[in-house]
Formats: structure tokens, sequence, C-alpha cells
């Protein structure tokens, strides 16, 4: 079996063929990229028994990619997460982005870089099997400024791991916030288990409360005495039922957290997620300042993925490195701003064992 093999996923209504890549390691572990939204369409780990399973959401064919936008292991830009009232000012310049989570910009807008088909500019086995894809968003796509070219390279950097590194480089002042939208279940998602059961650890001290649209309200809280509290290992279900304003306004988790020391030139650990029943173990390094926890409150069951079945709420959690939430209209947060001759750098690495 090669390491990297690439194939037809499916063809868009304009005829442009979308690529699949796969990268295979050891033991059954394989990872599957397509050109569409730059995303991880499967991404296959053992347990403690060596059985395989896909432990990300998604389609089987490209059809269900293309006619319902879920970001389902998606590559999201240009700012993932949301930007209030879909605007803001760089250099004493305004400016309107596209609104599209009610009066807020979500995810790059209307037609993020999840909605679009990426080059495939390199595929191989050396140094390590990996893949890169590109994309080039003009000036003023979506409202945002600068040309931006943005990379996204998908590596096995381990026996069982995945390494996923954007760059990006823009003609103009901008803004950028790059992160991959992977949709998590341990326990694979075949069968009918969601992932209130899977242990979470987050190396966090704080959070940023958000209002019912998701925005952060200020200044990050302390997690201690809350159900945010995740620094030693917890069952993500033990109080996501809890009576707290956080969790009523967005129906379970979907915050951010703010990482220790802001960004940092290495990645460090920033998460660990155990599925006691299967021994499947994730655990997540970034050089990113804060990760979203989403516990997938909203999925509703109308969206149906792999093997025909609903997404429910629940079934699955995403943790999303990247700049906080809203940073361009808070100077107290950390930066996301890119000038001409600066490259905009964001390394994530997904590690798998069991336990």
């Amino acid at each position: 079996m090669p390491v990297v093999a690439r194939e037809t996923f499916g063809r868009l209504n304009d005829g442009s063929v979308v690529e699949r890549v796969r990268l295979s390691g050891s033991d059954g572990f394989e990872v599957s990229i397509i050109a569409y939204g730059a995303a991880v369409q499967a991404l296959l780990v053992p347990d403690r028994r060596g059985q395989l399973a896909d432990i990300v959401l998604g389609h089987e064919d490209l059809g269900g990619y293309v006619a319902q936008r879920r970001f389902l292991g998606a590559t999201v830009g240009r700012y993932a997460n949301r930007i209030a009232g879909a605007a803001f000012s760089l250099d004493g310049e305004s400016y309107r982005l596209a609104a599209n989570d009610a009066p807020n910009a979500l995810h790059g807008g209307i037609e993020g870089f999840d909605r679009k088909l990426w080059t495939v500019e390199s595929a191989g086995e050396r140094p390590l099997p990996s893949v890169t894809l590109s994309l080039v968003s003009p000036d003023g796509e979506e409202g945002y400024p600068g040309m931006l070219r943005s990379t996204v390279t998908y590596s096995l950097t381990g026996t069982r791991e995945l390494s996923v590194a954007f760059s990006a480089v823009s003609d103009r002042p901008t803004v950028v916030n790059l992160t991959n939208h992977s949709f998590f279940n341990l326990a694979g998602v075949h069968g009918d288990s969601g992932v209130l059961d899977h242990v979470l650890t987050l190396t966090a001290d704080s959070y940023l409360p958000v209002d019912a649209g998701g925005i952060p309200r200020g200044a990050p809280e302390p997690v201690a005495g809350t159900p945010f509290d995740f620094r030693t290992p917890r069952v993500i279900g033990d109080r996501i039922g809890d009576d707290h304003e956080q969790l009523r306004l967005r129906r379970g988790y979907d915050q951010n957290y703010c990482l220790p020391g802001g960004r940092s030139e290495r990645p460090r650990i920033a998460a660990r997620v155990e599925h006691p029943a299967s021994g499947r173990v994730m655990e997540l390094l970034t050089d990113q300042p804060g990760l979203q926890f989403y516990s997938g409150n909203f999925m509703d069951g109308t969206t149906r993925g792999k093997h025909g079945r609903p997404h429910r709420q629940y079934d699955a959690l995403c943790l999303e490195p990247h700049a906080w939430p809203n940073t361009p209209n808070r100077p107290d947060y950390p930066t996301a701003r890119l000038d001409p001759g600066q490259t905009y750098r964001h390394t994530s690495i997904y590690r798998f064992s069991t336990a």
C-alpha cells in the first residue's frame, strides 16, 4: 500500500476536479485530505486492541460537503471564530465584512476558505509523508483587505502523529486567523456514542466568557471554581448540564480558552482527550494563544454524514487552536495583524496513543 496516494474525490458543478490525498502511517493510522476546503475527510486511528475507526465527522462523497456548510474537518479563514458586528478598523480605516452569523462575521464570512477549492501544490513521502495545499484570496474578498496567499501542510511527523502547518502572506496590512475545524469522536463516527463520556484535560487557567452571540464580553476570567475548569482530567458530561449562564447561553461548551504564555515559538501541550472504552487518546499541541472548545452543541440531526448517521448534539467535539475571537476589535487581546513582509505561521500537532 502506498504511503501517499492521490485520487479523485469528486467534481464541482463547474467540472473542477477535487482531489483526495491519503497519508498512511503504521498500524493502519491514516489521514485523508480533500482539496475542497483543504479538509480532513477521514482519520483512521487504532484502539488499544488495534481496531481501526474513523474518528472525524465528514462525508463519504463531495456532494455532502457542497450541499451543507458545517465546517467538517475544514481549513477555516480568513478569520476563524467571530468578529463582532462584522466590522473592524485597521490603521484608521474601517472594514465592513460579510455578516453570516446574525450581526457577526463567523469563520471567514459567507464563502470562507472552507468553501474554496484549494490547489494541491505537492504530495510525497520525503522528507515525511505530506501534502501541501494553497489558496489565493483576492483583496476585498468577504471585506478583508489585502491579497492573501495561504498554504497548509499536513504531515505525518510520528508513528501516530499528524502535524498541520499554516502560513500566509499579504500585500496589505490585514488580519489573519487560520485553523483546522475537525469534529472528533474517539469512539469512532460509525457508532451511536457521543463525546459526553470522553475525558478532557485543558492546560488553560482562564477563558473568555461570551454573550449570546458567542462574542467575548471582555477580559479573561479564571476557570477555577467553574464548570470550565479542565486543568485536571474530567469527563465532559460531568458538568455540562450545570445551571451556569455560559452553558445556558451556548447550550454547552463553546468558549475560547486562553493558553498560558500566549503565542509560543514551538507547539506545546494544550489539550488531552481520552475515550476510556476504546483507550484512544489524542493530545493536541499548538503554538497559538487560544483554543476554542466546542462540544457540538448546535448539531441537531439535520445533517447526515458517514454511514448515513445524523450529526446530533454532543456527537463530536472541536478543539480549534487560533487567535482569540474578535481580536481585531480588542487591542487588549493578542494581535492577529499581518503586515506585508511578514509571514503568518500556525502549527498544531495531533498526537494519538492508547491508554
